[in-house]
């Protein structure tokens, strides 16, 4: 197929559009004179800046390790009590122990009754909570010496629960239920499987 033959409106249209093409493009990338000099201006100022900003992060280094090193130290002091254990049963164990130790130095009349387990669980995100319930039998002054004793241990156990039941009339024994909360590695508290809880 033959291409008609360009009419005189059309030679004019494509000259004007090619005199409109190296006009935009000597405009467009035409060098602009003293650009380069603020250019290097600015980035001079720039690096003034930074370097006062680096001078400032350098000075400041020394108290941030100083803050780092307090921290670092208070956080072990603190995991010192958290319960060393390789398995969850090992942790309940050493509570138990913990828990029967404590008992002992408690008069005659502090009877320990009974010990529950309960499941694991997380306790915020590096921490696991293991737990164990306690039944205990003794007048309302002894449970609280036991409870003031199991709070002096180097141990991180807390008392997370207490249910007292109906003293006894003569002698004046209160049954109570007491559940521990210990805190171990967040590595022997097992994940969660999928599915929803209903």
């Amino acid at each position: 197929m033959k291409m008609p033959a360009l009419t005189q409106r059309d030679r004019r249209a494509l000259a004007l559009l090619a005199l409109c093409a190296v006009v935009f493009s000597a405009v467009y990338f035409w060098p602009e004179e003293g650009g380069d000099v603020v250019d290097v201006a600015m980035t001079v100022d720039q690096m003034e800046q930074r370097i006062t900003k680096l001078r400032r992060m350098a000075a400041a280094a020394p108290g941030r390790e100083e803050a780092l090193k307090r921290v670092r130290d208070e956080l072990s002091r603190r995991e010192a009590g958290m319960l060393k254990a390789g398995s969850v049963a090992q942790a309940q164990a050493e509570m138990l122990e913990m828990v029967r130790r404590v008992a002992k130095t408690q008069p005659e009349t502090f009877a320990l009754r009974g010990t529950e387990f309960g499941a694991p669980r997380h306790l915020g995100d590096a921490y696991g909570e293991v737990t164990l319930t306690v039944s205990v039998e003794c007048p309302v002054e002894q449970l609280i010496s036991f409870l003031v004793d199991i709070s002096n241990q180097p141990e991180l156990i807390a008392v997370s629960e207490v249910q007292l039941s109906q003293a006894a009339e003569k002698t004046k024994v209160i049954p109570a239920r007491l559940t521990f909360s210990g805190v171990v590695a967040r590595s022997l508290v097992p994940e969660k499987k999928g599915g929803l809880a209903f």
